[in-house]
């Protein structure tokens, strides 16, 4: 009953996922919807946000009307202080309350706002890593995990920037507009009239900026993506001292991208000095005009002095409502293409109805499979390869006959172009992916650790694993010994990418990593090739224990590692050329038995050596 539950809850959460996945690619490239999704999620704090930062503008607004009304009660203050004073303490309660509402604002704000960006960066990163391998075989990790930052960060600087910068100005000269209605209901029409040509010039203007926003945001990327490019090269930087190289190369990347900075923030300097010029031509005319009117007697002294400081909240306002709209734009763009990035649709999405690979015997099935990569010739033609429940397959043939491909498509990294691959009857491209993964273990030739410490990486597809369990694993996979060596021993740190390690640890690492793992199907991918021969020998003795009971597809380019395997398949510009045993191959003439004889003849040379 209780595995039941918990098949059900699993099932249930990857329907989740599925529909988040299928929620977040419909933003791609659609910066403000993309925003707004966020912003609705904690509509709450964000209206507080809002309210907040109304109030202080009104606030602020209504501060001008009590100097001007502190000013017109100057001239009876002396016979009637109560006026004056009544004035004052108007004008002293507007102006806590502005500083009050701005740090409701601003403390409600500090919290949203970062939540916020720690959703997009959880959700982004959920998103890029259901992308098949394919898609990060054609990018740069650092372009990508800097696009999930700058994705994050041009939210919280909107954010930032909308309630700071662009939406007080933007209020302070409405609001200054309609008590300018006042003194002058002329004067304010024309405001109006005014601040929309501006406003809608800016926008055309603006607009026309973006592609230089977008050049330089993907110019940034690529910088990023470059530096950790080199770093995570940094030794054979130094093998082949390419510093110089490299350097000029780096120097080349960050001219381009200096060069794109410089148009994008030339471009809002243009903008805004076309704004400046502006603004202060017709915040001189209507002072200009309020002058006149107080010389025909139709506006009095405090008047004069509520137009003075409106024309210039206005004037400010209109100043760093500009601004902060150009710069919205710059922010907009690159949040528009990181996302149309990030967010592209996944190649090969899971399906909504997929349903839980159920393995009740390890039976693996290619039908008449068909595959190319991009771009490339078939490396497999109408492959049917059939491998029975518990059998031990080794996967044979010269390099690009196809053998790597095989376990790939196994794995379903990739979709066939036609044809078939099953598990246990199932078709896998219809079952779900955890479920899929679940059911192997696999020891790749190129073997990846995390710069985490041993333990982590070795209970890394089981991380509920007790410290005996693993500790089991490695000695099976012979790799406690050198663990104990160690200063903090499981504790110990990998490295990057296992670089503390040398390659026959990794691999034993690996081998204790599916050890632990304890898969129905077993996929080998040279997993012996960085071994010397003592640890090679100590290490098959381990894979015929962890084989036992399981289905497993090896591939092989040393066939002395192959030789207790059940069945031989030859695999040669993507066609099985030859399968049978190894007793039955030897005895054929084709790749098998030659690639045998060669290294039967090296063997006895190997040893004189």
């Amino acid at each position: 009953m209780q595995v039941t539950e918990n098949m059900n809850r699993r099932h249930v959460r990857q329907a989740r996922r599925r529909a988040r996945s299928r929620e977040m690619s419909r933003y791609a490239g659609k910066p403000l919807k993309l925003l707004w999704r966020y912003i609705a999620r904690r509509k709450v704090s964000h209206l507080i946000v809002l309210l907040s930062v109304l109030a202080a503008v009104g606030c602020a607004l209504a501060s001008q009307y009590g100097i001007k009304n502190l000013v017109d009660s100057l001239p009876s203050g002396r016979t009637h202080p109560a006026i004056v004073m009544h004035a004052f303490m108007l004008l002293v309660g507007l102006i806590i309350a502005d500083n009050l509402f701005w740090r409701v604002g601003g403390w409600i704000a500090a919290r949203t706002f970062v939540t916020v960006t720690g959703d997009i960066r959880r959700e982004m990163f959920a998103y890029l890593t259901a992308h098949p391998p394919a898609f990060f075989a054609d990018k740069q990790p650092g372009v990508l995990s800097s696009r999930i930052s700058a994705t994050a960060n041009a939210v919280y600087v909107l954010e930032n920037t909308v309630s700071w910068t662009a939406l007080p100005p933007c209020l302070t000269v409405i609001g200054a507009i309609a008590m300018v209605a006042v003194v002058s209901i002329p004067m304010s029409i024309v405001l109006v009239a005014i601040s929309a040509v501006l406003a809608i010039g800016l926008f055309i203007l603006a607009s026309k900026g973006t592609t230089r926003h977008q050049a330089f945001a993907a110019k940034a990327a690529s910088v990023d993506g470059e530096l950790v490019d080199i770093i995570g090269n940094m030794g054979l930087v130094r093998a082949f001292s390419a510093f110089g190289a490299e350097h000029r190369r780096f120097d080349g990347q960050l001219a381009t991208e200096t060069k794109a900075r410089t148009n994008s923030l030339l471009y809002l300097e243009k903008l805004r000095l076309l704004h400046a010029i502006a603004t202060a031509i017709f915040s001189a005319g209507m002072l200009g005009w309020t002058l006149w009117l107080w010389s025909m007697g139709r506006a009095t002294t405090g008047d004069v002095v509520l137009i003075s400081s409106l024309g210039f909240a206005i004037l400010h306002g209109t100043r760093d409502l500009a601004v902060a709209f150009v710069d919205l734009t710059q922010h907009v763009a690159r949040l528009g293409e990181a996302s149309s990035i990030l967010l592209s649709p996944h190649a090969m999405p899971e399906r909504s109805d997929a349903q839980p690979l159920a393995v009740s015997e390890a039976r693996i099935d290619f039908d008449n499979v068909t595959f190319s990569y991009p771009g490339r010739r078939p490396v497999l033609s109408g492959l049917t390869l059939h491998i029975p429940a518990g059998q031990r397959v080794g996967l044979v043939g010269p390099s690009g006959a196809g053998k790597s491909t095989i376990l790939a498509l196994l794995q379903h990294f990739y979709e066939p172009a036609s044809g078939t691959v099953s598990i246990s009857g199932q078709d896998i491209s219809q079952v779900s992916l955890d479920s899929l993964q679940a059911a192997m273990s696999v020891v790749p030739q190129d073997v990846s650790l995390f710069h985490r410490s041993l333990l982590e990486n070795i209970r890394y597809g089981v991380p509920k694993a007790d410290e005996a369990d693993v500790r089991r694993a490695c000695e099976d996979a012979r790799c406690l010994d050198f663990i104990a060596a160690m200063p903090d021993g499981l504790n110990t740190i990998a490295g990057d990418r296992g670089t503390k390690l040398s390659g026959g640890q990794r691999q034993r690492i690996a081998i204790a990593r599916a050890i632990l793992r304890d898969s129905p199907i077993l996929l080998l991918d040279e997993a012996t090739s960085s071994l010397d021969s003592g640890s090679e020998a100590a290490i098959q003795a381990a894979l015929e224990r962890l084989m036992k009971g399981r289905t497993v597809v090896a591939i092989a380019h040393r066939l002395s590692t192959l030789q207790s395997f059940d069945r031989i398949v030859v695999i040669n510009r993507g066609r099985i050329v030859q399968d049978g045993s190894p007793a039955e191959l030897a005895c054929q003439p084709g790749i098998y038995r030659d690639t045998l004889t060669r290294e039967r003849k090296r063997a006895p040379a190997a040893g004189l050596a």
